[in-house]
């Protein structure tokens, strides 16, 4: 009876799938429009930081120490949009309209209120942020201006997330992917005009560099409104009426509070991190911010495979089939340690590539590179954990993947970091060693972890199941 369920069902056309496509395409599908989504909002800071080392390193080390702040608005942005997308999903396939029209008018209202505490945030801790990290004038003078512009005109970065996840969650995939673009390629070109000056503007170095990330981020948020009012009837928006409901709010944080939390430990991870180095040497603080985003904007194919997966494993695991939830997770390993094996050998073979992308400076360029092999020394089994703690979520044990992903980057990393540099002449190495002791010791746990429980919850599976 269930392969006679209506085409025109959105459920069972998605159950359809869940349940009978071969996990390779099927994994390809769904990771994909995670993939570009991801990759565009790790590429407006990449892009930034390549423009600004041009202006010099007290610039870069401005940007740099600004990220962990912007990786938790992002962290905001996406994982209150991650839970919009799921009771918005939920709503449509159960046919509740109203309730789906509900969850996409009160996710907007949360983006409302996140941008309202990061305007508060830049108007009046801006230059106070960077203070506290360092006491070169210079460099907290380039942070302020760029973090003042970057959080209060962040409004178009909150929108846009949630109007793209409006439109993913109605399966139009391909407009989100064109807004995404559209952003990402309104920065590039505007930043080397606003940074450097160019056609008769004033040169605006750091704050060029802000203003074109925002602009990118307000342009591709009206599209995304467009698109949302001509091109989705799926979802009905309007201001009329419209009261917060605390029940649906508490439902979309249910799911989105938990992608926060993880998103958001890289950035005090981060914050600690330039703390310590800057102490050392600004080449060191400068470095590292090279590292995080290059980090953060390569890892994105493997996060939006993880992404990917996780409806699949969810979806089989409540219809009681082991053996496609053992073959997702299979492919996802293979596909997840191939990246990270071949991401680790180009880092320690060509280090210098990387390093240029950011610095024309040869000297940076060859600490950069030096720093690079160690930091990324573990790359290649990162793959493993990753793989490892998304499956724990789809398998609904989210407080598990939650506590592994604060092993390894505030449990572990943060001590690592204060106590290593007891043992070793050179402070810079000692901190950069960190980051791989931390990974070996990280992985080596979840996998042992994951052995055990992903075998109970696959024993439990195959035993009776409770109507039997």
């Amino acid at each position: 009876m269930e392969n006679k369920q209506s085409l025109s069902s959105p459920a069972g056309e998605r159950e359809n799938i869940m349940g009978t496509m071969d996990i390779n395409p099927l994994l390809i599908k769904l990771s994909v429009p995670m993939m570009v989504s991801m990759l565009v909002q790790a590429l407006y800071n990449v892009v930034d930081s390549i423009f600004v080392s041009h202006v010099s390193e007290s610039a870069l080390t401005a940007v740099s120490l600004a990220f962990s702040l912007q990786n938790v608005m992002i962290a905001v942005g996406v994982g209150t949009g991650v839970g919009v997308n799921a009771l918005l999903s939920k709503s449509l396939g159960e046919k509740r309209q109203d309730r789906a029209n509900a969850a996409a008018m009160n996710g907007l209202f949360l983006a409302a209120v996140s941008y309202l505490v990061f305007m508060l945030i830049g108007l009046t801790c801006s230059r106070l942020f960077f203070a506290i990290q360092t006491d070169k004038q210079t460099i907290v003078d380039y942070g302020e201006s760029y973090m003042f512009i970057v959080c209060v005109l962040s409004v178009g970065m909150f929108f846009q997330i949630t109007f793209e996840r409006i439109l993913q969650a109605t399966g139009r995939t391909l407009y989100t992917m064109f807004t995404q673009a559209l952003g990402a390629i309104i920065n590039i070109v505007l930043d080397p005009i606003l940074i450097f000056g160019l056609f008769g503007l004033p040169r605006m170095e750091v704050a060029g560099a802000a203003l074109a990330t925002v602009l990118g981020q307000i342009i591709a948020a009206l599209v995304s409104v467009v698109i949302n009012a001509t091109r989705n009837p799926d979802v009905q928006l309007s201001l009329k009426g419209f009261r917060p409901q605390a029940s649906i709010i508490g439902h979309i944080y249910a799911v989105g509070v938990p992608s926060i939390i993880m998103s958001s430990i890289g950035s005090v991870m981060v914050f600690g991190m330039n703390k310590i180095l800057i102490a050392f040497t600004t080449t060191a603080t400068a470095v590292f911010g090279v590292y995080f985003k290059l980090q953060s904007f390569v890892f994105m194919p493997v996060f939006g495979l993880n992404n990917g997966m996780v409806p699949i494993v969810a979806y089989n695991y409540g219809a009681r089939n082991p053996q496609r939830v053992r073959r997702a997770f299979k492919v996802l390993l293979i596909a997840c340690v191939t990246y990270s094996l071949t991401l680790w050998a180009l880092v320690q073979l060509f280090p210098q590539i990387f390093a240029l992308l950011f610095t024309p400076n040869q000297e940076l360029v060859d600490y950069a590179a030096w720093a690079l092999r160690i930091y990324m020394a573990a790359t290649g089994i990162f793959g493993v954990q990753v793989a490892c703690q998304q499956t724990f979520v789809a398998l609904g044990n989210a407080k598990t993947s939650l506590f592994l992903a604060a092993l390894r980057k505030i449990i572990l990393l943060i001590p690592l970091i204060f106590i290593l540099p007891h043992f070793f002449a050179d402070k810079s190495f000692a901190v950069f060693l960190a980051e791989p002791v931390a990974d070996v010791l990280a992985v080596c746990t979840t996998a042992t972890m994951f052995f055990f429980l992903f075998r109970k919850s696959m024993a439990a599976l195959e035993g009776p199941s409770v109507g039997a």
